[in-house]
């Protein structure tokens, strides 16, 4: 199970800067498909061998400088709920303000690993000035400028120490599917897992301690065995208002993490809003399994295009990575609820397709060959070979001898061909082009 690193800190600190750095290092490389990186104050990293998510809260304060403080208290209760580690980030220039002390007092209380960051020091000079920081009663500090990067590599190795080893994977365990019910508030994740677990809540296992707060629960409905992550009562818990996108954001990412397929529950009335995008975005970036469920469907005035139309709508909104199921339900008259979870099964299927190196450059050999990527500078890109490399998630590699001059529109169209001719519906997938 990955960690969940938090930056919190008042606002000019240098979190974000913090942030990107920590994270670049191998966003760069992941997250080469054009528009995945829209949500920059979520992202992964991993270091010493360990992977982890970092997520900056500061990014998603609305105001100015003179933000309230109750906007700070409130993210710093929540990085506290839900972070495994927590990196609190202040200014050597400013020295400690009253802003920092409060939020210093609130951190007192809290027995997670906490990593005070003075930023901005660049000389020597700056290193005695850091030497206030100890009156925050936090214990040791790290001294970083994470403008030029110095001290990170430092701070990175102390916070990866604090991290759980990596669990091994036994490959004969065969795990059971685990199906995430994520979604806005009042969209109607409770009523859909009410309808479909009905009176049988008795007959349901729970797995305890599987995650902190999302709750497994083992079902075996329609002849499918699953795991289902019931998020459902995850809010209740934090004394932090959801009124922010953000907040159901961070309260997603962990849930997302931990599944193998997430089911996006979107209230119909409402439409496919921004926090809906960012869950979409969230699980897409995490290389999850993805179902779309129209809920309240039955509340909807119907002209004879509405259902074409809404769909079209979310295809244009969910752009590049269009090729997921919709499905339109009612979880009040459990209209398509069998279907929803058929679908979900479907896409963790699929997700875990192997195809044949020697079927794959058979067929995919073939389609380069007769589109080739246009040729730049006069140069042309030849394409010799290719392979499903043996990850979790579908990835694809193409051996070529100019793989810089291969652009993300043709990429897009590789990788359009690939779910034509193999079944990867509700499943992102990877293509990278490498030099032999």
């Amino acid at each position: 199970m990955n960690s969940i690193v938090a930056i919190v800190g008042r606002p000019n600190v240098g979190k974000s800067t913090l942030f990107n750095r920590l994270v670049q290092r191998r966003d760069a490389i992941v997250d080469s498909v054009s528009g995945v990186t829209r949500d920059r104050h979520y992202g992964k990293s991993d270091w010493n061998g360990k992977q982890f998510s970092v997520i900056d809260t500061g990014g998603y304060v609305i105001g100015s400088d003179d933000i309230f403080e109750e906007e700070i208290r409130k993210q710093v209760a929540l990085a506290i709920d839900e972070a495994d580690i927590i990196i609190f980030v202040v200014d050597v220039e400013e020295g400690i303000t009253p802003m920092d002390a409060e939020v210093a007092k609130l951190l007192h209380k809290v027995k997670k690993p906490i990593f005070t960051v003075v930023n901005k020091v660049d000389n020597s000079m700056r290193e005695t000035d850091a030497l206030e920081f100890y009156n925050l009663g936090l214990g040791d500090y790290h001294t970083i400028s994470s403008m030029n990067g110095s001290g990170t590599g430092d701070l990175l190795d102390a916070i990866t120490a604090k991290m759980p080893e990596p669990e091994a994977i036994n490959p004969d365990e065969e795990e059971l599917p685990r199906f995430a019910v994520v979604g806005r508030p009042n969209a109607g994740k409770s009523s859909f897992i009410n309808a479909l677990i009905g009176e049988e809540r008795n007959i349901v296992t729970d797995i305890a301690g599987t995650t902190r707060d999302a709750i497994d629960t083992k079902y075996n409905r329609f002849g499918f065995d699953f795991n289902l992550v019931d998020t459902a009562g995850i809010r209740k818990k934090s004394k932090v208002k959801d009124d922010l996108e953000f907040y159901s954001v961070m309260r997603a990412v962990r849930t997302i993490e931990y599944a193998d397929v997430i089911i996006l529950i979107v209230d119909a009335t409402r439409g496919f809003e921004g926090q809906d995008q960012n869950i979409f975005w969230l699980a897409e970036k995490n290389r999850k399994g993805i179902v779309i469920l129209i809920n309240k469907w039955d509340l909807m005035e119907k002209e004879t295009n509405t259902l074409r139309d809404f769909e079209a709508k979310i295809r244009t909104q969910i752009a590049p990575f269009t090729d997921v199921p919709i499905i339109f339900i009612s979880t009040l008259t459990k209209q398509r609820i069998f279907k929803a979870i058929e679908t979900a099964v479907e896409v963790f299927q699929n997700r875990k397709n192997k195809i044949p190196t020697s079927k794959f450059n058979e067929t995919m050999l073939e389609l380069v060959k007769t589109f080739p990527p246009p040729a730049i500078k006069g140069k042309y890109v030849k394409i010799k070979y290719c392979m499903q490399l043996p990850t979790p998630t579908p990835q694809f590699v193409f051996f070529c001898n100019l793989p810089q001059y291969v652009k993300d529109p043709y990429k897009r169209f590789v990788e359009n061909k690939l779910r034509e001719i193999y079944n990867f519906s509700g499943v992102p997938i990877t293509i990278y082009f490498r030099q032999k």
